[in-house]
C-alpha cells in the first residue's frame, strides 16, 4: 500500500492524504481498480515454501507451553488461631559499650625490648654542675632558697604534676643547718600539708633526730622529688632527674657539713650509682663538698623494725662527725 501511495505522490496526486476514503472520488476509484486488478491476478493463490529434505533438516518438535499452575505456588503459612495479627517484637539497638582503659598509665609497666626507651644515665650531684665559686652568706640563705622556690612555681615539668598532686613539698628546717636529710618523695600527709616528713615516717624521723641530740628545727629536710608519686611508688628517672637541679641548688645554698641519704632512691640520685644499701652503708661519700652517709628510710624501718639498730649505727657515725652527743636520759 505504501508503494502505491509513493507512486501517486510521484504523479502529483496528493488528494489521497486529504480524504478519508479514496472511493469518494469516481475518477480515482476507477483508476485504482485498473491498477489493483492486474496485480491481484498475477499473484499466486496459495504460495508454498520449497520442500526440504527430511534427512538434512528434521523438523523440530514444538516446545510445550509452560503455564504456571495454581498448585505450583508455595503454600502460605497458616494464619494464627486468633484474629489479631501476630505481635512484632522490635528489639531496640543496644548502646555500644565503652571499652575499658587498656591500662592505667601510672601503673603500666615500662616497655621492654626494642620498644624500651633509652635508659637515662645516672649522674652524681658532683657532675651535674660545677661547684659554685662563691658561697651564699648565712644571712642570705633564706632569701636564696625562696628564690629557688619561686623558680619552681606551680611546676608542670614532669608527669607528677598531672598525677593528682595537691601541693609542692619544697623543704623544711634551718637554712644554716649543718645536717641535711634527703628522702625520696612526699607521701599523702606531706602532699596535703606541703611539709616533708609529717606522717608516720616523719614522726620516726623526728625521734631519730631527737636521739642524735638535735631538734627538727635545727636540721634541713628535703626530698629528691617535690611532688607525690601516685600510690607512693618510686619516682621514675625522668621525674627524679627533672627535680634534681632544684635539690642541687638547695644543697649548694644550705652548705651542710653532712648529708644523710634516707633510702636507696636518695642515695642513687645523690651519688649517681645504683647499688644496694648494704654496699653503700658504713662509708662516707662526697656530695657537693659535704660528707654523705646512707641509711634506711624511716618508712622501711616502720615495715621492718629489726633494722632500727642498723640505722642507729649509721646515725652514730654522723654524730661523731658533727661532734654531737645524745641527750642525757632523765
Amino acid at each position: 500500500m505504501r508503494g502505491y501511495l509513493e507512486y501517486l505522490r510521484d504523479l502529483g496526486i496528493y488528494d489521497v492524504y486529504r480524504t478519508s476514503d479514496p472511493s469518494d472520488d469516481p475518477a480515482l476509484a476507477a483508476w485504482w481498480k485498473s491498477v489493483a486488478s492486474p496485480v491481484a491476478a498475477s499473484a499466486p493463490a496459495n504460495p508454498q515454501r520449497p520442500a526440504t529434505s527430511s534427512a538434512s533438516a528434521p523438523p523440530r518438535p514444538a516446545a510445550p507451553v509452560q503455564r504456571p499452575s495454581p498448585s505450583s505456588a508455595p503454600p502460605r503459612p497458616p494464619m494464627p488461631s486468633s484474629n489479631r495479627a501476630p505481635d512484632i517484637v522490635i528489639t531496640p539497638p543496644t548502646a555500644a559499650a565503652v571499652p575499658p582503659l587498656a591500662y592505667d598509665f601510672d601503673q603500666a609497666p615500662a616497655p621492654t625490648g626494642q620498644y624500651a626507651p633509652p635508659a637515662m644515665p645516672l649522674v652524681s650531684f658532683n657532675k651535674l654542675a660545677p661547684l659554685p665559686t662563691e658561697r651564699v652568706a648565712p644571712a642570705d640563705k633564706a632569701v636564696a632558697l625562696q628564690r629557688v622556690r619561686n623558680i619552681i612555681g606551680d611546676c608542670t615539668r614532669c608527669p607528677l604534676a598531672y598525677a593528682g598532686r595537691r601541693n609542692i613539698v619544697f623543704a623544711d628546717g634551718d637554712p644554716n643547718a649543718e645536717l641535711m636529710f634527703v628522702g625520696e618523695g612526699p607521701g599523702a600527709d606531706e602532699d596535703a600539708s606541703g611539709i616533708p616528713f609529717v606522717g608516720k615516717a616523719g614522726q620516726l624521723l623526728n625521734n631519730m633526730i631527737t636521739a642524735m641530740g638535735l631538734k627538727r628545727e635545727q636540721v634541713y629536710i628535703a626530698n629528691v622529688v617535690k611532688c607525690r608519686p601516685p600510690q607512693n611508688r618510686t619516682p621514675e628517672p625522668k621525674e627524679a632527674n627533672t627535680c634534681s637541679p632544684f635539690l642541687l641548688q638547695q644543697v649548694d645554698i644550705v652548705q651542710p657539713k653532712v648529708i644523710v641519704a634516707l633510702g636507696a632512691t636518695a642515695a642513687t640520685y645523690l651519688l649517681g650509682v645504683k647499688q644496694s644499701l648494704a654496699n653503700l652503708r658504713g662509708q662516707w661519700h662526697d656530695v657537693r663538698g659535704a660528707k654523705c652517709a646512707v641509711t634506711y628510710h624511716p618508712a622501711f624501718l616502720l615495715r621492718d623494725p629489726r633494722q632500727k639498730g642498723e640505722a642507729w649505727k649509721d646515725l652514730q657515725r654522723v654524730m661523731v662527725e658533727l661532734g654531737l652527743k645524745p641527750p642525757a636520759r632523765s
